[in-house]
């Protein structure tokens, strides 16, 4: 019974975290789209969650007309 639990909790621990990250990066890749701009237009650096001054305007108004330039 160990072994199937030593087995099973690692399985499900990282099947949790890569159904919570994949969505995140779903939703970026979609709005990348939508604006035709490149990740980097609102992100510090490519792959990273904190965002620049256009992002956090993003953010907010979900639009980037008016947003502030880099």
């Amino acid at each position: 019974m160990k072994k199937l639990f030593r087995l099973v909790m690692p399985a499900a621990a990282f099947a949790a975290a890569f159904a919570l990250a994949g969505g995140a990066a779903y939703a970026t890749k979609e709005m990348s789209k939508k604006e035709k701009k490149p990740c980097t237009t609102c992100h510090v650096k490519m792959g990273s969650k904190d965002l620049n001054a256009v992002g956090k305007y993003y953010k907010e108004k979900k639009t980037l007309e008016g947003a502030p330039t880099k």
